[in-house]
């Protein structure tokens, strides 16, 4: 037989690009196969983000999902594409502006779009390539763009569907403002930080009492007080019940403001007084709405103070304002105290700006309908989270859910599809640009200047990817899809909302089973970020290890509602892995050169070959069990125990008898079965380990095409046999038990030994006699005894097991007093960790003030030191007998 060798080390990157560009010519990645499908959407990537590893965890996942699909037949489909991401890349471009010495406003609204999308371009491409380097199995003749004309046509027309239903409407109403950004923001994009600031105390003198009468006012923002119009006590509190209806004169304007009574204020809290800024804090702004109060805006979008306030105070920043309006309150005798205060602040989720309340008018979805819905196809079983928990967390969003403002104060993005007539005043809401207005027929219409939030593009983003409003053949064949994988981090913004927009537009759930994973965290456990310093570009690793090391080793540690805590080294898992698999392949292709492979119906199976082919069928049933319920970290470990520990460390091994033996036929055959179960095993690692699994693939004999066209192993009944499994298991318990002893000693594995083995039935005797060879080759044996008694044990060290008790000959191969006196230098240490040990379990401070999980790990490590001192004792005493 002629074959192709493998190179002798291991290195990825003499093929992986090779392989995926193979992959990507010949249109694996296409969804073919049965009528059943198996569909992903990729959670779009910012177009100017770069991959990051939580990227790669994400993307591996579903790379895995993908990729096992694809080879169970299924018409498998994983779109990709990316996310305009509006506020993001409108920022990179600002920025470069700013770096040429011009602006947006300089260059125009036209000019500055043209640069945005030269822009996307270049980082579209980047980002592109690292999905591509990682191994991404996408169809990327599918690949979208969140304003593509696809993608606009189908925003266009939800939001004027939506405006038709009257779900969309436009108000003046409080909004979360970001000054640098320059943008409404929404609630969820805001992200609160824990700060230590300082509580300011102050009077308000109450106005027909020439300033004898104060009320005293605490507060963290002292400068929005040249924005209150009422000051608010309970109703019912007796300390102010006489002042209800008075006149505050508010210090530092010439303005005066009612005292009034609501029961939003707390009795209890403070001094039982709040002053009250309607446009600038949403509590204030629902008393102000109750009473009716004047809505004053102090702020400018720039974040600077407002011609709404007294001219010296004009154009500061909130701070330059903070430190002017205490001085002035000192200076006017108001002034009480300042103290120390932690307090949640809001910050704009993307250049962490401090959020201001702000009164705007904006565009605003009515939510509660939709949410309705997603959380009835939720209750109905119709969706299905992974891990379960995180259902309490969708449900819990849905049921006290706000509207949602989407209009955005951007250039960048989808336009608002409303025109404003100059004539009549009305608007037109149209899914086609209007020449002219729909109510009086003039052609004086002015689009609105906003764009719409970026996740309202991509709420629809498992729709409108397939070409939907459109009735395409990818929508009828692949809608809704099969899963969605990602963090948990943006179930509000977008999981959540996917799933209103199905409903809502297609009266079905977008996918079914939604798997949440957990975030990439450095080795102390903190979120990786620029500012720590603690990230790890996956393209390092890539370069490094491997795209398979990456992959695998994210998948082997991804435990189900666990966080992931890696750094650099970690990768080494998957690495070692790929290392071992290459070396096996490597191993039987050398031997495979001038041997005959055998007919399938042509090979004998003897007991491990059995035993061999059961542990592979457990193994396709653990990966599909796992995989079903997405414990991805199981799956992979799966695959690590069989190939590394049951088909390398075992069936190799006890193969090597067959290999190095004279009888051809019997090379044969065990040759054939050994490349038979790599072919097997390379299929079953593929999903995992994608490139080398494709390289060695093509090496052997026999095998066509693509690793990917391959089918999957699937369980079969035929290849049970708990019988051999018992039987051989039992031999390697003995094996194992044989193995510990001569480590314990130190002998080295190519120093021969006398063992005997005492079997405790004629049965157990008749396994151990059966796979004698197997057994001596495995313990390094140099005289092997199997018997139901062994007479002569002098000079042995036993070690006994459930159906065995083993006798090594350790006198001739050891230096035995070295070896008795390390032993009796161990039994010294470990005893003092015993006693050390004991005496904390037995400290009642110790016991009541750890955790209990710390008393538990304790009480283990004792159990422990005294099965090792009981081992260690035995040692000694037949070492000294």
């Amino acid at each position: 037989m002629d074959t192709s060798i493998l190179e002798k080390a291991y290195n990825p990157k003499d093929f992986e690009d090779r392989l995926y560009k193979f992959w990507m010519d010949n249109k694996y990645f296409a969804p073919n196969g049965s009528e059943e499908s198996f569909v992903i959407v990729i959670p779009p990537p910012n177009v100017t983000g770069i991959l990051h590893m939580g990227h790669g965890l994400n993307n591996s996942l579903q790379d895995i999902l993908i990729r096992y699909n694809r080879m169970l037949g299924k018409a498998s489909l994983w779109v990709p594409g990316t996310d305009h991401a509006g506020i993001a890349t409108q920022n990179v471009v600002e920025r470069r502006l700013r770096q040429k010495g011009t602006s947006r406003t300089e260059i125009g609204r036209e000019k500055f779009v043209e640069e945005t999308w030269k822009v996307k371009e270049e980082y579209h491409n980047i980002i592109k390539k690292q999905l591509q380097k990682i191994g991404a199995s996408c169809d990327w003749d599918r690949e979208r763009f969140t304003l593509d004309e696809g993608l606009s046509k189908a925003v266009r027309e939800v939001f004027v569907n939506l405006y038709e239903k009257d779900l969309i409407y436009k108000g003046t109403y409080l909004i979360n403002w970001c000054s640098s950004c320059g943008t409404a923001i929404s609630d969820d994009e805001v992200e609160h930080e824990e700060l230590n600031g300082k509580l300011y105390y102050y009077n308000y003198p109450v106005a027909d009492d020439s300033g004898k009468t104060v009320v005293q006012i605490a507060t963290t923002r002292p400068e929005t007080m040249l924005g209150d119009t009422a000051v608010a006590v309970h109703p019912d509190d007796e300390r102010y019940k006489h002042l209800i209806g008075k006149k505050i004169a508010l210090p530092l304007t010439d303005r005066l403001i009612p005292v009034i009574a609501d029961s939003f204020v707390s009795m209890e809290l403070g001094t039982g007084v709040v002053k009250v800024t309607p446009a600038h804090d949403p509590n204030d702004y629902d008393i102000g709405k109750r009473h009716n109060l004047e809505k004053i805006n102090i702020l400018n979008k720039d974040g600077t103070l407002s011609n709404s306030v007294p001219e010296k105070y004009r154009n500061q920043t909130v701070k330059q304002a903070r430190k002017q309006i205490i001085e002035d309150l000192k200076e006017a005798g108001l002034f009480i105290k300042e103290e120390d205060h932690v307090h949640q602040v809001g910050h704009c989720y993307r250049c962490h700006t401090v959020v201001e309340p702000f009164l705007s008018s904006q565009w605003f979805v009515r939510m509660k309908p939709l949410a309705d819905k997603a959380l009835d196809a939720w209750k109905s079983g119709k969706i299905n989270f992974y891990p379960k928990k995180w259902e309490n967390t969708y449900s819990y969003w849905l049921s006290n859910i706000r509207d949602w403002c989407i209009s955005r104060q951007l250039w960048w993005g989808h336009r608002i599809p409303v025109w404003y007539c100059n004539s009549c005043g009305k608007m037109t809401v149209k899914r086609a640009d209007p020449d002219k207005c729909e109510h009086c027929g003039s052609t004086d219409i002015k689009q609105d200047p906003d764009v719409l939030d970026t996740w309202f593009s991509s709420w629809l983003w498992p729709f409108s990817t397939l070409g939907w409003p459109d009735k395409t053949e990818d929508m009828k064949r692949f809608y809704p899809t099969s899963t969605l994988i990602t963090a948990y981090d943006i179930i509000f913004f977008w999981v959540a909302r996917m799933i209103m927009a199905g409903m809502e537009f297609l009266d079905v759930e977008p996918f079914k089973d939604i798997y949440i994973h957990g975030l990439i965290r450095d080795k102390k456990g903190r979120k990786m970020s620029k500012s720590l310093g603690n990230g790890i570009d996956p393209l390092e690793i890539i370069d490094e290890y491997g795209a398979d090391a990456l992959k695998f080793t994210l998948a082997f540690l991804a435990a189900q509602g666990q966080d992931i805590l890696i750094d650099k080294d970690s990768f080494k898992i998957g690495s070692k892995f790929a290392n071992k698999i290459w070396n096996a392949a490597r191993f039987i292709l050398m031997n495979a050169e001038g041997r005959k492979l055998l007919k399938k119906e042509e090979v004998e199976l003897t007991e491990i070959d059995k035993w061999i082919f059961h542990k592979l069928n457990e193994t396709a049933k653990s990966i599909k069990t796992a995989l079903e319920k997405y414990c991805f970290n199981d799956s992979s470990q799966a695959v690590y125990e069989f190939f590394w520990n049951d088909y390398c460390d075992w069936y190799i091994e006890a193969s090597k008898i067959s290999l190095y033996s004279d009888d051809e036929k019997e090379k044969d055959r065990a040759l054939t079965l050994l490349v038979m179960i790599l072919e097997e095993s390379l299929r079953l690692i593929h999903p995992f380990l994608s490139f080398i699994s494709e390289e060695i693939y093509q090496k052997l004999p026999n095998t066509e095409g693509s690793i990917i066209t391959a089918s999957y192993p699937e369980p079969q009944k035929e290849r049970e046999n708990e019988t051999a499994l018992a039987r051989f298991s039992s031999v390697q318990a003995l094996v194992r038990a044989i193995r510990t002893l001569r480590s314990e000693f130190t002998i080295p594995p190519n120093s021969k030994i006398k063992v005997a083995i005492k079997a405790d039935s004629n049965k157990s005797m008749e396994i151990f006699n059966s796979y004698s060879d197997i057994i001596n080759l495995l313990i390094g044996a140099e005289n092997l005894e199997i018997a139901l008694d062994i007479t002569d044990r002098k000079g042995s060290i036993p070690v006994v097991g459930k159906n065995f008790e083993a006798f090594l000959f350790i006198k001739d191969v050891v230096d035995l007093p070295s070896e008795i006196a390390k032993l009796e230098k161990e039994k010294e240490k470990v005893l003092k960790e015993y006693e050390r040990t004991e005496k904390k379990l037995i400290n009642d401070s110790f016991i009541s003030k750890a955790p209990k999980e710390i008393v538990e790990k304790e009480k283990i490590k004792l159990k422990d030191f005294k099965t090792r001192i009981e081992k260690i004792s035995n040692y000694l005493k037949e070492l000294n007998g």
